[in-house]
């Protein structure tokens, strides 16, 4: 075989552009295990001055899964620094500074295929399962003026999950598979109520997967009677907490059923009703737990009133103010002390401010410590499957922190519409991704999460070895660095192989900058 043999200076060898290479490659992995090319090849085709959307997409969602932040800063720094467009075989045109807002505009109409499509992989790839599925919403905040009146946008003042009440809002809600698979999500205007979205989440879901006994399980304040009701009516099983008012209800009638022990540490009753079932469930874990905390909010309370009271030089209005935070930082726990203040003009004074604890209101809260009332129609269901069951819901929990932790889906700078959903749809593609990295992991390499996968390999960077040849040209070689002896561990548990390095390249005199 022929081959040409190239004299090089050595004592002219540099280093140049060394960029993250390991995430990136992970990224696009997990993205080919998805087979996400194969939905959106024909959705995005390459324009005709060149520009692959494909490419511009798959760069924005490793972005957003890996060092999450604004569009102009993955044009300004973060693509340049990383070895995407090796990955790609794009240079850095593909990161112009209006190409990833044009990509947005691309995106939403293929939302709802996407999530069908999406369904069928998380089936073919994991065998998912569709029967129980998790729903609930969280609220994600604006870094932008508040919209003038009359506009029509979904950005609104409402309540914040975030404690950002200062800004406005949209609400997203989620519905998870029992498995934490992905399933579907909706953007809602920042003001809208949780009782008003899941009627419309039902009828979205059939339609579009078919009628079948699902049991939906959700957290407490999400549906009202009424829907209840319905789900009843249409066959549509349900879990669901209930709020602690609702107990006084059924308070007495639950003293009269005896207790089931469930689990080692956990006890239930159960209460059933005409076409549907309650039940009270106590855990000694959430007990010691819930006992601890409020333990730790009484002592600094009553440490702050007694620091307040034994002040030389406090006004009324000054003790007011005090008094309105230790209520803050207190939360419930604040109505078991009885708090009489100083009338108008008063001196503050221990015969004018004086406290004590409300021992008959402190006995019932500690009666209910550690227990929770779940309400369903699962006839068939044991005391232990409806429990097991709705602790399913963490898992949804876990979803809302990471799509506002490790994707930093908050806080939105877009102005327009379009593209704030389209900034929520690129943060739930990059979830995908997510979750698929999360289970390729659960049986492989247990105990390790998504982000600390992505961390260790963050640790293989590339860089361009340029080496002079004695013939005025360049050989110029891309080469990632090797993985440390963890990082090999992890691939090989992960049973991911390295590709092979990029070939040389070389260059006559002037084509290259150095």
């Amino acid at each position: 075989m022929a081959c040409e043999t190239i004299r090089v200076r050595l004592d002219k060898i540099a280093l140049r552009h060394p960029r993250q290479w390991g995430a990136c490659w992970l990224g696009l992995y997990v993205w080919n295990m998805l087979e996400l090319d194969v939905f959106w090849r024909s959705r995005l085709p390459t324009s005709r001055k060149g520009t692959s959307w494909l490419n511009m997409l798959k760069a924005l969602t490793c972005y957003r899964l890996i060092d999450p932040g604004s569009e102009f800063r993955f044009h300004r720094e973060w693509y340049v620094r990383s070895a995407m467009g090796d990955l790609l075989g794009d240079d850095y045109s593909l990161a112009q500074k209006d190409k990833p807002y044009r990509c947005l505009d691309m995106l939403l109409k293929y939302r709802d295929e996407l999530l069908v499509f999406l369904q069928g992989q998380w089936g073919k790839l994991f065998g998912a399962k569709y029967d129980v599925l998790l729903y609930d919403l969280t609220s994600t905040y604006f870094e932008s003026e508040p919209l003038p009146v009359g506009s029509d946008s979904k950005k609104r003042f409402g309540y914040s999950r975030d404690k950002r009440s200062d800004c406005v809002q949209v609400v997203v809600a989620l519905v998870l598979t029992s498995e934490g698979f992905p399933m579907a999500y909706e953007v809602y205007p920042g003001n809208t109520r949780d009782t008003a979205t899941l009627g419309e989440f039902l009828d979205r879901i059939e339609k579009q997967y078919g009628k079948f006994r699902r049991t939906w399980l959700m957290d407490r304040g999400i549906p009202t009677e009424d829907i209840l009701e319905k789900m009843r009516l249409r066959g549509i099983d349900y879990l669901v907490g209930t709020p602690k008012g609702h107990l006084t209800r059924v308070e007495e009638s639950l003293l009269e059923q005896t207790w089931i022990q469930a689990r080692e540490s956990v006890r239930v009753k159960i209460l059933q009703q005409e076409s549907e079932f309650y039940v009270y469930v106590e855990s000694h874990d959430r007990v010691v737990k819930e006992r601890s905390m409020r333990r730790r909010r009484l002592k600094r309370l009553w440490a702050s009133l007694h620091e307040l009271r034994n002040r030389k030089s406090i006004t009324r209005d000054n003790l007011l103010m005090h008094i309105g935070v230790l209520k803050k930082e207190s939360g419930r726990d604040f109505g078991l002390v009885r708090i009489s203040l100083p009338k108008s003009q008063e001196p503050v004074k221990e015969n004018t401010f004086h406290f004590s604890l409300d021992r008959e209101r402190l006995r019932r809260t500690l009666r209910r410590e550690g227990r929770y009332l779940l309400r369903s129609n699962m006839q068939a269901a044991s005391p232990e499957t409806v429990w097991e069951t709705y602790l399913l819901l963490t898992r949804i929990e876990q979803a809302f922190k990471d799509l506002k932790g490790s994707l930093s889906i908050r806080p939105i700078w877009h102005q327009l519409e379009r593209r704030i959903e389209a900034h929520i749809f690129v943060s739930f593609l990059a979830f995908y991704l997510h979750t698929m990295l999360r289970n390729l992991a659960r049986g492989q390499a247990a105990g390790l999460t998504s982000e600390a996968i992505l961390e260790k390999l963050s640790s293989i960077q590339m860089i361009d070895v340029h080496l002079p040849t004695t013939d005025g040209r360049y050989i110029v070689m891309s080469r990632y660095t090797q993985p440390d002896k963890d990082v090999s561990l992890l691939l090989a548990q992960l049973g991911l192989t390295l590709p092979e390095q990029p070939p040389p390249k070389v260059y006559a005199s002037g084509q290259i900058g150095l």
